[in-house]
């Protein structure tokens, strides 16, 4: 997997195919494998660009100076700098979305087309916020994600119903098992405060170019329900569609579905 140097550290980024340059921003606690299905399907016709989150895959800490998530934005536009690519059409979900709308607000022409999944540019209500930070606490002072924890985590990810003994659940609680301290303390707990503190940008959807713009949503999102991604397609004027039989991590739990709706989308906007 290639490396750039950002802001000082290794952030290392997928990048397969040819053609027109799809950017995919993964979700928090994913690596760049969640868009396996994604990356295989479009980089037929498609360069797929997948850069790993700070202290995810083989990416290094997050640097000491990013504090918002416009220092994320910011970050992958330096990568795109790096890489002289011009424009992309950027697929962000959960946190990839919220840095993805943050770089097409910023640098309307970066992005091509922009498609937001499973994400939320409001601030995050006070409730979950203090919840999110509660566990956030218990994982710092333990310096892992202990047991209990595991089984509260991993299913905030998944439809109601999914089968807690399939690979595509266990694997991913053995990722979180997986991370070290090191990268929890230094990365990924910052990282968290960082999106769940973030600022509400709702009033600024409507500067995105509606034409442009899709929301995608899984229909049993449990973190970001379906009610807010209808109101930011409603705020910016642009189409919706929800994913059946998905939670959270739609890209993987119907793959088929999403593929199909961003070859579409993709080939009337790329």
């Amino acid at each position: 997997m290639p490396v750039a140097i950002i802001a000082g550290q290794p952030l290392h980024y997928l990048d397969q195919g040819s053609g027109p340059v799809v950017l995919l921003g993964s979700s928090y606690l994913w690596d760049s494998g969640m868009w396996a299905p994604q990356i295989e399907a479009l980089s037929q016709q498609y360069r797929v660009i997948v850069p790993e989150l700070w202290g995810h895959g083989e990416s290094g800490p997050q640097p000491t100076q990013t504090r918002s998530l416009d220092d994320l934005a910011r970050q992958a536009l330096v990568l795109l700098d790096q890489l002289d690519i011009a424009q992309v059409n950027l697929v962000g979900l959960s946190v990839g979305g919220m840095w993805g709308a943050r770089l097409a607000l910023m640098a309307p022409e970066r992005v091509n087309s922009l498609v937001l999944m499973d994400t939320y540019l409001g601030a995050e209500p006070e409730a979950t916020r203090q919840y999110y930070f509660s566990l956030f606490k218990m994982i710092e002072d333990a310096g892992a994600i202990p047991e209990p924890l595991l089984d509260v985590v991993a299913p905030i990810f998944f439809r109601p119903d999914i089968d807690r003994e399939s690979a595509l659940y266990q694997d991913f609680r053995q990722a979180l098992q997986n991370f070290s301290r090191d990268r929890l303390v230094h990365s990924v707990v910052p990282l968290g405060r960082l999106i769940f503190s973030r600022e509400d940008v709702l009033d600024q959807l409507p500067r995105l170019d509606a034409d442009t713009t899709l929301v995608m949503c899984g229909d049993q999102d449990k973190p970001r329900p379906p009610a807010e991604s209808r109101e930011m397609a409603d705020l910016i004027g642009c189409s919706l569609i929800l994913i059946p039989q998905a939670g959270h991590i739609s890209a993987l739990e119907n793959p088929d579905f999403v593929n199909e709706a961003l070859l579409t989308f993709l080939a009337n906007h790329a």
